[in-house]
């Protein structure tokens, strides 16, 4: 039973450092580069008829260049709210629209943008190490609740602590080597 115990624990922790991990790429994929990328954008909140919504949900995306991005709106009365939440979020883009599209035209990052734009990055690897390390320090808490419970003998405590410590090792590294690579993305010239 007590194994039953702590594979109950490994599983929650897994899935926690999993999902940092996975949050952390998402971020990445939202930082900026030279190039175009719909998810930069996807995520932006436009006000459609007093909702904020996912704009995902309220238009498709195309990369016809590299440093071009399209927005369809399926509704072409919600153009000028994406504009607007385009603006808003201060991407340092002019969005232009046709009547049926916006059109995103990225320029090129300027050296010093790019060193801000890892730096940015290093920070949201830092936050997903933090949220990893908070979800470690959850799971040994109730480890040592399992052993006060007499659940667990010390030298079991041990060895799930020791196995705890591993997988947020291996967490931390996953989130440096996506770090490693944006980085290299964005210092790319």
């Amino acid at each position: 039973m007590d194994e039953e115990m702590v594979a109950l624990v490994f599983d929650e922790v897994k899935d926690k450092m999993r999902k940092s991990v996975q949050h952390t790429k998402e971020e990445f994929a939202a930082i900026r580069t030279g190039r175009a990328s719909p998810a930069l954008v996807e995520k932006l909140l436009v006000d459609y008829h007093g909702t904020d919504v996912p704009l995902q949900q309220m238009a498709g995306f195309s990369v016809p260049e590299a440093q071009q991005l399209v927005i369809t709106p399926y509704d072409k009365t919600a153009i000028p709210s994406v504009e607007r939440a385009i603006q808003k979020a201060s991407l340092g883009l002019n969005p232009a629209n046709d009547g049926i599209n916006i059109r995103l035209i990225f320029p090129p990052l300027t050296e010093e943008r790019r060193r801000e734009l890892a730096k940015l990055a290093r920070n949201v690897a830092e936050q997903g190490k933090v949220s990893a390390r908070n979800a470690r320090r959850a799971a040994r808490s109730e480890l040592e609740q399992l052993k006060k419970d007499g659940e667990l003998s010390e030298d079991e405590l041990q060895r799930a602590e020791k196995q705890l410590d591993n997988l947020t090792h291996s967490t931390e590294e996953d989130i440096q080597s996506a770090l490693a690579a944006k980085e290299q993305e964005l210092l790319e010239v």
